[in-house]
């Protein structure tokens, strides 16, 4: 930035952005050295207040047309659209955007699965047959006596059908419990194929088209359980399958990780100078080698420019969604090569080195080799904050499954068992992104505080996972911080009181996690009885109200925080915000507050125990043998 802009400029109130304090010591380097960030921008940035509540429209040529949120009512589109229609259409294409995505990177997961089935690409295999042969029964396979990759090449026929399926049920709907999917029937919600999903929402929005918010929420949930429920669902499986199902592994976060002498190619690394390669990594594709590997983790989505503000960084790739335009212009400023690898996101000022799954080597090699001649040609200054947390990370439906069972008795009725006696007050997921309108990380951090603290046990992924680990919240000391009965029950396990089940993509685990709940009994017959919550308090993107809407549409109470797209005590308000509770499935809440966020999730986790009947205080009874055997039997 030049002096003239760098003087025009207000310094940034860092301490007011930021609970991350690598994240501050950078932005406080940045505002030194003249670069901007995200953060700045924010701040210099007003947001649209129309556009915030989702009272513009501009799918024709008539607009755009602009209502007014303090008279909604008062006025309607050129064409008529009516300010209900108006926030139904821009919300559907916000999750059929979401979706997409989403379902995108799991047709691209299950393409790579087909060929490494085939034995097109050798440098990827099967790491984990047991669960490929798990979901092939799962999905009605036949698996006796037959080689895994003839199980395989069937298991990748039926799960095709989640894309391109024109009629029936995605495969998936078979782990929906019975009285949810009857539900979806009966309001005509339930997935075909995502493709025909995506493709009919974006159809219904179009100017002229479906003109009836409550008809077009419809098609919003049918296209967001196709992704829950089918493509994010088959990218977590078949990642699983091909990489290995996360266990619970120690590792590193936050900006120390860095290292001010590591530039894997460790010859020519050494022969640079460096004592190796130090890889590290950032947001979702970080998180997916966090849970699996226990490779360190620098930062979440709004710290990824900070880290490079380091000078520590030699290359930097990036592969596909919340990545940044202003990380070209950061890595220039600090010498780093930046390069992208995915056909669907190349970025103006950026090296493009595709990353191609039948020689990967490639472009990895490629990208550590820059990195040494990066190294070897270091110019600017380092700073690496000092900054990083241990914790343990890398759970999954099937070790949960373990660790409250073990090997022969897998199951989550211990989870179940100790909702009701009440040790365990109820779950709450809490997930998604970091987002410059609020100080980063503080939201996650008290939420989930406030949450344990009230003996609910949280589950989590995405950026959300990153906050609390830098919190300490990862390792299972911090049960000193929940409530009696919860501490009770992650001391007797050995675990922490949030647990991280990887990238946003894999939140279908906590649905996983939800209908297995249900099939274990004794919290009612489907995922809107349980005692459970969700909540995404600082998202940002496309993908979170796809999330959202999928929760919601299988029943689970979703707050998000920030913001919401929607003017309030509007017809399409209360249909979202308690109309869908209505037909059976969940509803929406908001709150930017953390503290009322937590009221809220607490108030309805308190509502579902009371329609249970777990609201009263259980005694304990011993079991004798002969009892034991009895369950057994039934």
């Amino acid at each position: 930035m030049d002096n003239e802009k760098k003087k025009e400029r207000a310094s940034l109130k860092i301490n007011e952005v930021t609970t991350c304090k690598a994240t501050a010591q950078m932005l406080e380097k940045a505002e030194r050295d003249g670069v901007e960030t995200a953060f700045h921008r924010a701040a210099e940035m007003k947001a649209c207040p129309i556009g915030a509540d989702s009272a513009c429209c501009k799918h024709c040529a008539m607009g755009p047309c602009r209502l007014s949120s303090k008279d909604p009512y008062g006025k309607v589109g050129v064409c008529g659209a009516t300010i209900d229609t108006i926030m139904s259409r821009n919300f559907a294409r916000m999750v059929a955007s979401g979706t997409a995505a989403h379902t995108d990177h799991g047709l691209s997961m299950l393409e790579l699965f087909r060929d490494v089935v085939d034995g097109k690409i050798a440098d990827y295999g099967i790491k984990d047959p047991l669960k490929l042969e798990d979901l092939a029964r799962e999905l009605g396979i036949e698996t006796e006596g037959r080689e895994i990759e003839a199980i395989a090449h069937d298991v990748y026929q039926d799960l095709k059908r989640t894309y391109v399926q024109l009629e029936g049920e995605i495969p998936f709907a078979k782990r929906v419990p019975e009285k949810t999917l009857e539900t979806w029937r009966k309001q005509g919600i339930v997935p075909r194929g995502a493709m025909r999903e995506v493709m009919e929402l974006m159809t219904r929005t179009h100017m002229g088209m479906d003109q009836h918010y409550e008809n077009i929420t419809k098609q919003s949930s049918r296209t967001a359980l196709a992704d829950g429920w089918g493509g994010s669902m088959v990218a977590t499986e078949i990642s699983d399958i091909l990489f290995g199902t996360p266990t619970p592994v120690q590792a590193e976060v936050n900006m120390g990780v860095l290292k001010a002498d590591d530039p894997a190619l460790l010859e020519e690394a050494r022969a640079a100078g460096a004592k190796g390669l130090n890889l590290v990594g950032m947001c979702c594709s970080g998180a997916e080698m966090l849970g699996r590997h226990g490779i360190p983790h620098a930062g979440n989505f709004m710290s990824t420019e900070a880290v490079l503000v380091t000078g520590a960084v030699d290359a930097m790739g990036v592969d596909i969604q919340c990545i940044k335009q202003g990380l070209a212009k950061v890595a220039q400023c600090y010498g780093t090569r930046l390069f992208t690898t995915n056909t669907r996101c190349r970025i103006e000022g950026a090296d493009h080195l595709p990353f191609e799954e039948h020689e990967p080597r490639v472009c990895t090699d490629t990208i550590v080799r820059l990195a040494i001649d990066r190294f070897k040609n270091r110019k600017l200054p380092l700073e690496i904050p000092r900054f990083k947390s241990i914790g343990v990370h890398g759970f999954s439906h099937e070790y949960i499954n373990y660790m409250l069972g073990g090997t022969f008795r897998g199951s989550y009725r211990p989870l179940n068992d100790n909702i009701i006696n009440g040790r365990i007050r109820g779950v709450a997921g809490v997930v998604g992104c970091t987002n410059p309108r609020v100080k980063q990380d503080w939201v996650h951090v008290e939420l989930v505080k406030e949450l344990i603290k009230n003996d609910i046990l949280v589950v989590q992924t995405g950026c959300s996972q990153v906050a609390l680990a830098k919190a300490g919240l990862y390792l299972p000391e911090s049960a000193y911080l929940a409530g009696p009965g919860l501490r009770e029950v992650c001391e007797a396990v050995g675990m922490p009181p949030v647990l991280g089940l990887g990238s946003c993509v894999d939140n279908s685990r906590i649905l996983t996690a939800c209908a297995e709940m249900v099939r274990n009994g004794g919290l009612g017959q489907s995922i809107a009885d349980l005692p459970v919550a969700g909540a995404a308090p600082e998202w940002m993107s496309e993908k979170a109200i796809a999330i959202g809407q999928y929760f919601v549409a299988s029943g689970v109470y979703t707050v998000f925080g920030v913001t919401f797209p929607i003017i309030e005590e509007t017809k399409f308000h209360q249909h979202l915000f308690g109309g869908l509770e209505e037909l059976g499935m969940g509803k929406w809440g908001f709150t930017a507050d953390p503290y009322e966020m937590a009221r809220l999730m607490i108030a309805h986790i308190d509502a579902k125990r009371k329609a249970l009947g777990l609201d009263k205080g259980r005694e304990r009874v011993l079991v004798d043998m002969a009892a034991r055997r009895e369950m057994e039997a039934a």
